[in-house]
């Protein structure tokens, strides 16, 4: 998929989203109940995506950004005989 053709893919889901918002206020409870629950799904995944790559960021690097030597791959050797 080319940067183009995603590109344009965004726009029209954020056009479509648009549209929605503005029909909102006219839609049946039904409707907005369940755009509701959707954009919090949508939300509550963007929010544990961030807290989970901060989180991994933070315990392999650290805040001053270096790198944790506990936290070294150490290759397994088998036992001499």
């Amino acid at each position: 998929m080319s940067s183009e053709s995603f590109l344009k893919e965004v726009q029209a889901i954020g056009e479509k989203f648009l549209l929605k918002l503005q029909r909102l206020p006219k839609a049946e409870p039904v409707e907005i109940v369940s755009f509701s629950v959707v954009l919090l799904f949508i939300v509550t995944v963007l929010v544990l995506t961030i807290i989970a790559c901060s989180c991994c960021c933070y315990s392999c690097c650290g805040c001053d950004g270096r790198a944790d030597p506990r936290h070294r791959k150490s290759q397994v050797r088998p036992a001499a005989r």
